[in-house]
């Protein structure tokens, strides 16, 4: 799992110190990974048609997301390797830790993926702060369910307000990036609250819209507030 390791330095009260945290699926990478894990499993189009619903909001996402675990069932854990091996940073994203590392920022991510392809991703990427689900694997192999509590809307919205107090971090200088449903809680109550290429919910709900897929656009709106 990412440490949540938080030093005397990341505490200050200097007014240009920002916390920057955004969703993984779709946001931070350009795929969902639980349909790239339905794919490998031969339910592509299942699974997908069951995020799409979730992320829309017609759908409870914790039972949403137990159903899709559920259909894992059997497969082995090296499927996660493929997967990880599939993902791709979304434009921008790699340039925005970076640029928000020399502005002295941080950066969290907030996941109802898995901790198994998230832990990677923060890891290639350089971001401080990580939560995500975890499934439960036995022998090697997937059994179909979740290990510890489930990454909910209101998880986002507390690992937002956690990180932002633990580093000193006035919520007004906190900014949330997310395209789903479950994104909407912490985007709007970030400071700069940003729905990215998101569903129509989302987007309604926001405060700032971006549409163009490119991470770095997110300064645009940042800088401006």
């Amino acid at each position: 799992m990412c440490a949540q390791v938080f030093s005397h330095s990341d505490v200050s009260a200097e007014q240009d110190r920002r916390l920057v945290v955004m969703d993984v699926d779709s946001t931070l990478i350009d795929e969902e990974v639980i349909d790239m894990l339905g794919e490998e499993a031969g339910i592509g189009e299942r699974v997908a048609a069951i995020t799409e619903r979730a992320m829309r909001g017609e759908l409870d996402f914790d039972a949403a997301l137990h159903e899709r675990v559920a259909l894992l069932e059997g497969m082995d854990a090296s499927v996660l390797d493929t997967v990880y091996d599939r993902c791709h940073f979304t434009r921008g994203a790699l340039d925005l830790v970076r640029t928000c590392h020399e502005r002295g920022w941080k950066v969290g991510v907030v996941s109802g993926g898995f901790h198994e392809i998230a832990d990677r991703l923060v890891a290639d990427a350089g971001i401080d702060f990580c939560t995500a689900n975890s499934l439960e694997i036995h022998d090697g192999v997937l059994t179909g369910r979740l290990v510890g509590d489930i990454v909910t809307k209101q998880t986002k919205l507390h690992s937002l307000r956690l990180w932002a107090e633990r580093m000193g971090i006035d919520m007004a200088h906190t900014v949330a990036i997310g395209d789903g449903a479950n994104d909407i809680p912490m985007i709007q109550a970030a400071g700069v609250g940003i729905a990215f290429c998101a569903k129509p919910k989302t987007q309604q709900a926001a405060p700032h819209v971006l549409n163009e897929r490119d991470l770095m656009r997110v300064f645009d709106i940042v800088d401006e507030q």
